[in-house]
């Protein structure tokens, strides 16, 4: 298993001093946050540390670079948008992104994209599942074709008024990802598993690790703090923002060590890459590499050397 984080923490850092940051702080790989050149719309998204609408032998020489002077490995490229947003135009424009990512991956070496189902927040699930199968059916044939394994996260994107009533991504628990994974057929769509999306629902983050590990492409490590007298005033139907709140690894509700024994106990080899979220890490670069440093230093035990 390979020790890393999500680049989007270090957003004002060229991909290189990223590198050299992880190097630095003891990790084994970053994933590359890969969003086409724009304004962002929330938090931690609109990174671009690897620009994939530039030419491809830039991109080529880069990665190449950048990996070889810092001995750290990409564990793979991530893009988190909605491909399947009620406006049309912003659907396609992340769809047509996303394949960009999946033609760019195997020249770089690799075989890993991250990113969201995406969902149309207004319908059902079943009202947004024959798009779905319409939107997602290409984008998987494609991945097979390039030898891509796409991992899908759990977040349910549901924590801004704009984001109500359904939240922006629908492949949020087993039951839906039983479906998802039958409907598309297809091993090269698997899961980038979060667990800490799960303490906020309610839900056991350790139990989908057995059934589904053949479907474990990559994993983010956050934590998440409950707010249990919030949540006992205002309940599970407010927004989640209200009564959770993301943290680093070792400072909310998750027993990693339980975390880490089922991972090894199935066999998970891949990436297991910190997303720092927390806010008491935000305020200042010093600071956010300082959650980093203090992320490595907890979970390094427990995921052991690659």
């Amino acid at each position: 298993m390979q020790l890393g984080f999500v680049s989007a923490i270090l957003p004002d850092r060229s991909l290189q001093e990223v590198m050299n940051t992880a190097a630095r702080l003891g990790y084994d790989c970053v994933e590359v946050m890969c969003w086409p050149p724009s304004t962002a719309d929330r938090r931690y998204a609109g990174v671009t540390h690897l620009d994939a609408t530039r030419s491809e032998a830039e991109l080529i020489d880069q990665a190449a670079a950048v990996v070889g002077s810092s001995g750290i490995a990409i564990s793979g490229l991530g893009y988190y948008p909605n491909c399947l947003a009620a406006n049309r135009e912003e659907a396609e424009r992340a769809v047509e992104h996303l394949q960009r990512l999946i033609r760019l991956a195997p020249k770089l070496g690799l075989n890993r994209v991250n990113t969201f189902i995406g969902r149309d927040q207004t319908l059902s699930v079943d009202d947004n599942w024959p798009r779905l199968l319409e939107t997602w059916r290409p984008l998987v044939q494609l991945a097979e074709e390039f030898g891509v394994f796409i991992g899908i996260e759990n977040c349910p994107m549901y924590f801004t008024r704009d984001e109500w009533p359904g939240g922006k991504n629908i492949a949020t628990s087993p039951a839906i990802w039983r479906r998802l994974f039958n409907d598309l057929s297809s091993p090269n769509l698997g899961l980038n598993f979060d667990p800490s999306h799960f303490v906020w629902q309610q839900m056991d983050y350790v139990r989908p690790l057995r059934e589904f590990a053949d479907r474990l492409f990559h994993l983010h490590l956050k934590d998440a703090q409950l707010l249990r007298e919030r949540l006992n005033d205002v309940g599970i139907f407010a927004h989640p923002k209200e009564y959770h709140i993301p943290r680093i690894p070792g400072r909310g509700e998750i027993d990693w060590a339980a975390f880490f024994q089922c991972l090894h106990e199935i066999g998970y080899s891949g990436a297991a890459c910190v997303e720092v979220e927390d806010p008491d890490f935000e305020n200042s670069l010093a600071a956010r590499e300082e959650s980093l440093e203090l992320s490595q230093r907890f979970l390094r035990p427990l995921v052991g050397r690659s």
